[in-house]
């Protein structure tokens, strides 16, 4: 039997805040209704606001991250094109393996895991390209499985340098929401999202941002597709409608997150992840640990991928975590099983609970086998978020 709250520290499926959970606490309702479009419209303007779209289009389908991936590549590309992808991580690899699989002609750069998209090397490609014959430039703007973000503003600008055509494709699954994201301003052309994470809701809604290019680009298209199909959504979107069943429920717990962001702000949102993954990784460094992240213009402010000693099995700090102390950690994937546990730091998150975070790295580092010297984690994290409330104390008193 477990008692007290159980904590959860994966990067996603992410904590849902209780306003949002009870608001999808509704009896089924006519999908078909006159008045469905009262909910749904305004969810299509708030995703926009996310995405910081003005000029592109926001497509909700049931499923996940992964649902959209594919819808991106279906309704834009042909088989046989060829694309340009980089593999530094799991969530990369499996969207280059996505690729692969739907017939794609996938130029693929593979980048040593905690590095992140290498936009030197897409630049040198792209230039070399002088026939265009790359249709699409993918990007995975935070690789989850290391805890990297990547520049996805320089990918855009390597584009521009050279005068490419190619489409910007970005998965910003772990990113969106909690982390600077600026679809028109970068450029970009498929932006990838899921409902689980930044948008703090259960898994179940797979969320496309699609530009005016795209949309064109969908219109010549060959690649097959039925579900994914963006034409029968636009359509009847339009009205708030959507041409299969949809899941009312998470509807409603999306306009609740919604209010949510919009009323704490989204540059508030993204500076808060800051300050709270900065806190994460002081107290990560003073337990004498270090991150998957290669340097720190890679640290991702949503997950942190945290290397474990090599006497020390990372597994064994999960499990010892879940069945001790009521815990859930990320566990390290493919390449990286075994030697790294993560802490994600996304959502509807505080000081307080990345300080839980800590604590009981700690004492499940120790039941691990690691000499821990208690406190230490926690401590240097606790100095760093009192100095940001006490700067931002300063501030608000400057204010006055």
């Amino acid at each position: 039997m477990r008692n007290g709250t159980t904590h959860l520290f994966i990067p996603g499926p992410t904590n849902v805040p209780e306003d949002v959970r009870q608001s999808m606490n509704v009896p089924m309702q006519d999908m078909r209704a006159p008045d469905f479009g009262d909910l749904t419209l305004g969810l299509f303007t708030g995703l926009k606001k996310v995405l910081k779209t003005t000029t592109g289009e926001v497509i909700i389908f049931p499923g996940s991250g992964t649902a959209a991936w594919e819808a991106a590549i279906t309704n834009t590309l042909n088989p046989g094109d060829k694309v340009l992808m980089s593999r530094f991580g799991q969530f990369s690899m499996l969207w280059v393996e996505m690729a692969e699989r739907l017939g794609l002609d996938v130029e693929v750069i593979d980048v040593p895991w905690g590095e992140g998209v290498p936009v030197e090397e897409y630049s040198r490609r792209l230039e070399a390209d002088t026939a265009g014959e790359i249709r699409a430039v993918f990007a995975t703007h935070n690789e989850t499985a290391t805890g990297v973000t990547s520049d996805v503003p320089g990918v855009r600008a390597a584009l521009d340098a050279c005068g490419h055509k190619a489409m910007l494709f970005v998965d910003g699954v772990s990113s969106i929401g909690s982390i600077e994201f600026e679809m028109d301003e970068w450029g970009v052309d498929l932006a990838v999202t899921g409902s689980q994470k930044g948008l703090m809701l259960p898994a179940g809604l797979g969320i496309l941002g699609i530009s005016q290019k795209a949309l064109e680009a969908s219109k010549t298209a060959t690649m097959r597709r039925a579900y994914f199909e963006i034409g029968d959504m636009l359509k009847l979107n339009a009205d708030g409608y959507f041409p299969y069943t949809p899941p009312t429920q998470l509807f409603h717990g999306l306009r609740a997150s919604l209010k949510r962001i919009e009323a704490e702000g989204l540059d508030n949102i993204i500076a808060r992840h800051r300050r709270l993954a900065e806190g994460v990784r002081r107290g990560v460094n003073a337990m004498g640990l270090e991150l998957v992240a290669a340097r720190p213009e890679f640290h991702s402010d949503t997950v942190s991928a945290i290397r474990v000693p090599q006497t020390i099995d990372a597994r064994d700090v999960i499990r010892f975590g879940y069945e001790r102390y009521n815990i859930s950690f990320g566990s390290g994937l493919s390449q990286l099983a075994g030697k790294v546990f993560r802490i994600g730091h996304l959502g509807d998150l505080n000081a307080g609970m990345c300080l839980t975070a800590l604590s009981l790295a700690e004492l499940s580092l120790a039941a691990a086998g690691m000499n821990v010297e208690f406190g230490r984690g926690v401590a240097a994290a606790q100095e760093w978020y009192a100095a940001q409330e006490g700067a931002a104390d300063a501030k608000r008193i400057a204010a006055e």
